[in-house]
């Protein structure tokens, strides 16, 4: 099966192998081809998770074969929170494991500013809940992973699976809370991203047109309420999901102290919480293959039923 390693990820705003940054949206990567899915499994694409609702606001599953009763991953996609696709999510690779695997769209920043972007998320995961019964997957066993604004998003749910400020539109009586989370590379605190930044940064995260900019409506320094409300360290409590960060120690982009500090007050907190850190890693594209053990590992563990 030609699956990409797990650690392999490189989408949305990456530093690709060249050293040019690029920002990868859904016309390139609806031309790749699909990775050969083992045998037996089914999908399911553009289920509309709203209904009637914006063109985005759809998601694939794929099933594995006697999927009656299996744990579900789904996949956030990155890109800065401005572009990006659910196709070709790197968590197919979990289904030879026998997981479900879900990959979502959401409005992006050029569509709707925050909280837009979590809301979807967050009704999403809903859909999937209420939906369950119909294909197969267990309602209790919903693990996430994203990279980068992706694990912002993840991130996101794994702290705020105790309250309900993000949910909104359909299925409000189901609950909205993941069991597992794996976010790599994601900001958490965009108030601290610029002063954070080193020699190698590629952004100035502080810039009226920067991606955390576009994603609140306005450059960060000037709007605090609204980046400490898309920030992920803001909701940080005992009752949060356990999560893996996975980041690199040269990442150009988001730097590694956003995943220390999460990681910090996560652990304070209580709640079990785990960062490996990839020696000379980048934005992605990781080819430390104890990466791919640790995602497998983490999911195993929290979602999976003992035999």
């Amino acid at each position: 099966m030609s699956f990409p390693r797990l650690s392999s990820v490189c989408l949305g705003l990456v530093l690709c192998s060249d050293g040019v940054l690029a920002a990868e949206g859904p016309s390139k990567k609806a031309k790749m081809a699909m990775p050969v899915l083992p045998m037996g499994t089914t999908t399911q694409r553009d289920l509309a998770y709203v209904a009637g609702g914006h063109e985005r606001q759809k998601l694939d599953l794929y099933l594995p074969a006697g999927a009656k009763g299996a744990p579900l991953v789904v996949w956030i996609h990155g890109g800065g929170w401005q572009n990006g696709s659910k196709e070709r999510p790197p968590a197919l690779a979990l289904l030879e494991r026998g997981y479900a695997i879900a990959s979502i769209n959401y409005r992006l920043s050029g569509h709707a500013t925050f909280p837009a972007q979590i809301e979807d998320c967050k009704a999403a995961i809903r859909w999937m809940r209420v939906h369950a019964a119909e294909f197969g997957y267990d309602p209790e066993r919903i693990g996430v992973w994203g990279s980068s604004a992706g694990g912002h998003l993840v991130a996101m749910l794994g702290v705020t699976g105790d309250q309900t400020e993000f949910d909104r539109g359909e299925n409000l009586g189901v609950s909205s809370r993941v069991q597992a989370v794996v976010d790599f590379f994601g900001p958490s605190e965009l108030l601290t991203m610029a002063m954070q930044s080193g020699a190698n940064s590629r952004l100035n995260h502080d810039a009226p047109d920067s991606p955390e900019a576009k994603l609140v409506g306005g450059p960060i320094q000037e709007n605090k309420a609204r980046a400490r409300r898309a920030s992920p360290l803001s909701y940080v409590t005992k009752d949060d999901a356990p999560i893996l960060i996975v980041h690199g120690d040269n990442d150009p982009l988001v730097p590694l102290a956003q995943s220390e500090i999460f990681r910090e007050a996560l652990k304070k907190a209580g709640v079990p919480a785990e960062l490996y850190v990839v020696k000379g890693g980048g934005h992605g594209g990781f080819q430390d293959p104890e990466v791919d053990g640790r995602v497998r590992a983490f999911f195993d563990r929290l979602l999976k039923r003992p035999r």
